[in-house]
């Protein structure tokens, strides 16, 4: 059997660290193109990965009958530009998260998927990781009883990413810490409950530590080979929201920057049966209790690579028509929830969101 032909469009930090690398071990995935605005970037992937070729303009896949599939791992802003591009040239997608800086450019391609009928997921990676699934089945089983409150905490000391650059440009990016980080945390609670409908948001979105590009201090910055302190600083840094679903009320609190020394990234599951705390990336403990007695465990388990476990699922579903917990008709809620938060904060009031 022919092995799917795939085209990585953007070799940047996240097509090297994770698409890559899980089409490299895909026995049925075959890299045929390596494209970036950058040719050196793209000249590097050919030969660190040893196959493919190196292009500049991702027309170049999309023209070629023999791609089914692409992955896009671009800047925010070219998410949609490209997705849709892809989707209309017949091509299968898995496009990066955020779907798009915006949910009108989200609804744009979710409408143009319906429209072609083609693959499109975003890469909600969590919805692969082997702790949020066990956790969700936890939920699912009535293990916590009914979890009434889920409390978020995305919160890092000083580490916002490429000052300057692309990142903490809402031109390109759409938003700073909550489109960047919060979009993973959101999408965990949703899926874990079920994806509840949401019902009213009321947010703030602060852009405050890193105004003063050239003193701001930090220990490290991932990104940073992107920082420019002559460049443009106008996303937030640090978020705090409150939304009230169908299920559960979600409690946000979210910084990349914060006069706080503390990295806290965990998620709180609160049931009325058990607690579940699950350390963003990492393991999880069960907090409940039986006959009087106050009990806490961990479950110990192998967890897989998810970024495989994601391509891996990406190839298949192309082969098998099966709908993905990661399609666009799911994952939009998120965008919808990031996007409620914006406006609230720019509106400072509460946001009712339609059904």
């Amino acid at each position: 059997m022919s092995k799917l032909k795939v085209a990585v469009i953007g070799c940047g930090n996240i097509a090297n660290s994770a698409h890559i690398p899980a089409y490299m071990k895909n026995p049925d995935a075959e890299i045929k193109y390596f494209c970036d605005i950058i040719p050196e970037r793209a000249e590097k992937a050919v030969e660190t990965y040893g196959c493919g070729t190196a292009i500049t303009d991702y027309h170049v896949a999309l023209n070629d009958p023999e791609i089914e599939a692409v992955s896009v791992c671009t800047p925010n802003n070219m998410h949609p530009v490209i997705a849709i591009d892809a989707l209309r040239a017949g091509k299968n997608v898995l496009c990066e998260k955020p779907a798009a800086r915006t949910y009108a450019e989200a609804l744009e391609m979710q409408k143009v998927q319906h429209e072609t009928g083609k693959v499109l997921n975003i890469g909600v990676v969590n919805r692969f990781n082997d702790s949020v699934n066990l956790i969700k089945q936890f939920i699912d089983e009535g293990k916590l009883g009914e979890v009434f409150h889920v409390y978020v905490s995305f919160r890092a000391h000083r580490s916002i990413p490429g000052l300057g650059g692309a990142f903490t440009t809402k031109a390109i990016a759409g938003g700073g810490a909550l489109i960047d980080w919060g979009v993973h945390y959101l999408d965990i609670v949703m899926y874990c409950c079920g994806d509840p409908t949401p019902k009213t948001v009321t947010g703030e979105a602060f852009c405050k530590l890193g105004k003063d590009m050239k003193n701001y201090a930090y220990r490290s910055m991932w990104a940073e080979n992107t920082k420019n302190v002559d460049g443009t600083y106008d996303v937030d840094d640090s978020v705090t929201a409150l939304i009230r679903t169908a299920g559960p009320t979600i409690t946000v609190n979210g910084a990349w920057a914060q006069n706080i020394g503390e990295s806290e990234t965990y998620i709180d599951f609160m049931g009325d049966k058990a607690g579940i705390r699950l350390q963003y990336g990492a393991d999880f403990k069960v907090y409940t209790a039986e006959h009087g007695a106050l009990i806490e465990y961990k479950p110990e388990f192998k967890q897989r690579n998810h970024f495989e476990n994601e391509i891996n699922a990406f190839i298949d579903c192309i082969k098998t028509g099966e709908k993905l917990p990661s399609h666009i008709d799911t994952v939009i809620v998120t965008a919808k929830m990031m996007q409620a938060i914006y406006d609230s904060s720019a509106e400072h009031k509460e946001i009712t969101l339609a059904e």
